[in-house]
């Protein structure tokens, strides 16, 4: 198994997402492959008249993969702990959490109808209390996935095996490795040889000339995933929302996504169809209107200079953008995307690093523009994502923004309230104010040797398909 996601250490804050995706560690509440809640590690779940208490009953004969039995109280233990890392259980309004009567029960200050989804993201892993030192620190990942560890190298690899005590259908794969690859190139090398069994993250012109081959097969899927530029809207070139509506009219979407992605992905909106309820089936397409961008920051004072960036007091209109190659498409549309607001004036220097200076330039105050890839399926309810990011505000959200109606119905969601109606109007103040400009929708893909066979997609990127698979000569 090849991915770009390097393993920073054994705590599921840190890396929990691989940690999930090769099976090795659970939550309380899982997701299927619609993005539908379904008992995990818990039973099921009820919830008091007043939504106050929540109670998730603990599934019996569950063992970690050290043998001992999973309980009530090693699972709070595990929340416990999680709620002092930064996440969504941190920030979520918790009472206390504690064991009785074999069920995890939580209780809250205020509703939270999301709960369910928080607890099925994957810093919410449930681990064994031997994981855990005495200041909560994680020093052994020891879950109760269908997969055991036995090999941990930060930053680049890891090796399972099949847990034969596994609660649930076994797996049919003995063995397997995982590699953190960050070259996009030499993943599908690695496909193309043979060296990888199962590699994510394709590039576009590898994936086209992988499909063309008979090596390997090519799976490609859309993704609740959207490709976003985040603006520092403190900036003072950027807090006017009409800078930020020029930026937006001058990016060329549908020549992007033909010429770079080279796959239908325009995106109008925050949030793609593939998520219904938080998509707005009315919005307008995107509009691709260079003089009309031009107009708007005229408005604002900006004027051409000799060599046509804009100038405003003796300023230009010159801005760092900030990306990483972990996701094999960002710095190719960052190029365009540079070109494009070149067009209209703007200057930008693109910043290709590691993904982990976009979060450390939001909190010092420093990011002026980050292009990313932004997962809005970590939580199967979006409303977790949102809470989180912009509401008031996240390191992968909006920066130097605030609505107060925006945060009102964010967090009316979360409780509970508002519905439909308060969806649509929290996802058109995004549309309009425009803290951060969404380019394009996702596709994942991902090479497949011709020996396997039951590899998917997960279109909420939970896991790799890794207890699906099997080898096809196997009898």
């Amino acid at each position: 198994m090849v991915a770009p996601f390097e393993i920073k250490g054994p705590d599921p804050v840190l890396s929990g997402t691989v940690f999930q995706r090769m099976g090795v560690a659970e939550t309380l509440i899982d997701a299927g492959l619609d993005g539908r809640l379904r008992p995990g590690l818990a039973l099921n779940w009820t919830v008091s008249a007043d939504g106050l208490v929540w109670t998730f009953p603990i599934r019996p004969d569950v063992r970690f993969h050290d043998g001992s039995a999973l309980t009530a109280e090693a699972a709070v233990r595990a929340l416990r702990v999680a709620r002092t890392k930064p996440g969504l259980l941190e920030k979520a309004p918790i009472r206390s959490i504690e064991a009785a009567g074999g069920a995890v029960v939580v209780r809250l200050f205020e509703p939270l109808a999301v709960l369910p989804a928080f607890l099925s993201e994957y810093r919410a892993q449930i681990l064994a209390p031997a994981s855990y030192d005495d200041d909560g620190r994680v020093r052994e990942l020891i879950g109760t996935g269908p997969y055991r560890l036995t090999s941990l190298t930060p930053p680049l690899s890891l090796e399972v095996e099949r847990f034969d005590g596994y609660w649930g259908a076994p797996a049919r794969i003995g063995r397997a490795s995982y590699r953190a690859v960050g070259r996009a190139e030499s993943r599908a090398l690695l496909a193309e040889s043979g060296d990888a069994d199962l590699v994510f993250n394709l590039d576009p012109a590898s994936s086209a000339r992988l499909a063309a081959g008979t090596a390997v097969e090519v799976l490609s899927a859309p993704i609740p995933r959207s490709l976003i530029v985040k603006l520092n809207a403190a900036h003072p070139y950027l807090a006017d929302s009409r800078a930020r509506q020029a930026l937006s009219l001058a990016i060329d979407r549908d020549g992007l996504s033909a010429a770079v992605l080279r796959y239908e992905a325009t995106a109008n909106q925050l949030l793609p169809p593939s998520v219904p309820l938080w998509h707005d089936a009315d919005a307008a397409a995107p509009a691709h209107d260079p003089k009309a961008a031009r107009a708007l920051l005229e408005e604002l004072g900006w004027k051409a200079g000799e060599d046509g960036i804009l100038t405003r007091d003796g300023e230009r209109f010159s801005l760092e953008l900030t990306t990483y190659p972990d996701r094999p498409e960002l710095p190719l549309v960052a190029a365009v995307l540079e070109q494009l607001w070149r067009q209209v004036g703007v200057e930008v220097k693109i910043h290709s690093t590691n993904s982990s200076a976009i979060p450390e330039g939001h909190q010092n105050g420093t990011l002026e523009l980050a292009l990313f890839a932004r997962n809005f399926a970590l939580v199967p309810d979006p409303v977790g994502t949102l809470l989180q990011d912009y509401a008031p505000t996240g390191d992968w959200g909006a920066m130097g923004w605030r609505h107060d109606r925006f945060e009102s119905l964010i967090r009316g969601l979360a409780r509970g309230d508002g519905g439909a109606e308060a969806r649509l109007e929290s996802l058109r103040i995004l549309q309009r104010e425009l803290p951060v400009i969404p380019v394009a929708w996702y596709r994942q893909t991902a090479a497949v040797s011709n020996r396997l066979s039951g590899a998917r997609l997960d279109p909420f990127e939970r896991d790799f398909g890794l207890d699906s698979l099997r080898w096809k000569d196997e009898r």
